[in-house]
């Protein structure tokens, strides 16, 4: 179980540019919990990611891991609970490296690195296998550098590096914003398949308010740094879009304002 209790975060305290991100932000994720997010502009959906990763301490409140106290924990000490996939597909892996180096330093995440860097033949047995599920053909391109492949391909290759050493939680941040319709269903349907089959924890921001809705068992609706929506079970699989905006309007006061999602209905 990872929870956030009473969470703050403000950017720019004290100037023109203030912004309180977070407000006093309360959620508990169970475990097997495949959650969408969704909200409009500044709403704070990155920034709870952020924030349970770790980028940039937290204000006031406290964030758990399992039981453990990560609140003040750097980045660097949270890799070892969490998986994540960015919205910038050049992100989340090593342009100048090989794939199978990529997938090698991901098999290690949280551990102690010592001299030796060989990659051992079963090892490299196990990426073509995991590679192979993606059905891109790169189990046969484990020496090719991973800058020349697209950005598809570069993003199916980081979720599989996210979730190759089973993490406590994934996090997808608008990880098919950035793609091509076809590619972004493509890692969408891997998306699916990778965290429905490993049964992982799993929060993705999305701006297709159409996929909040299909996508997992439960799905949070965030306002000014705040969950003002949650729903999960029989009541999200009957939602609408036009529900979701509806409840928007009611919990927030204002009308839904962001153009993408907008245009995702």
């Amino acid at each position: 179980m990872i929870s956030l209790k009473n969470v703050s975060k403000t950017f720019n305290r004290g100037t023109i540019n203030e912004k309180r991100a977070l407000d006093n932000l309360n959620l508990v994720i169970n475990d097997g919990d495949f959650i969408t997010v969704i909200g409009g502009n500044g709403a704070g959906k990155s920034t709870m990611l952020n924030a349970i990763a770790g980028v940039f301490p937290v204000d006031c409140g406290k964030i758990e891991i399992d039981g453990v106290n990560v609140t003040r924990d750097p980045e660097h000490k949270r890799a070892k609970y969490i998986g994540r996939v960015f919205q910038d597909p050049m992100k989340g892996t090593a342009a100048g490296m090989q794939i199978e180096e990529n997938l090698s330093l991901a098999l290690r995440r949280g551990k102690t690195r010592g001299l030796g860097w060989q990659i051992r033949a079963e090892e490299r047995e196990t990426y073509k296998n995991e590679l192979s599920r993606l059905g891109l053909g790169l189990e046969d391109r484990l020496t090719d550098r991973v800058g020349l492949l697209s950005g598809g391909q570069r993003q199916a290759v980081t979720l599989l590096m996210a979730t190759l050493k089973r993490p406590e939680l994934l996090l997808l941040d608008e990880h098919t914003a950035a793609l091509d319709p076809a590619t972004a269903a493509t890692v969408l349907k891997l998306t699916r398949e990778i965290v429905e089959g490993e049964k992982l924890t799993a929060l993705m921001v999305t701006h297709n308010m159409k996929d909040a809705i299909s996508i997992g068992n439960r799905l949070i609706m965030m306002d000014r740094g705040q969950i003002i929506y949650d729903v999960s079970g029989e009541e999200k699989e009957k939602l609408t879009v036009e529900d979701l905006l509806r409840k928007f309007e009611a919990a927030s006061g204002t009308e839904f304002s962001n153009d993408r999602m907008m245009l995702s209905r």
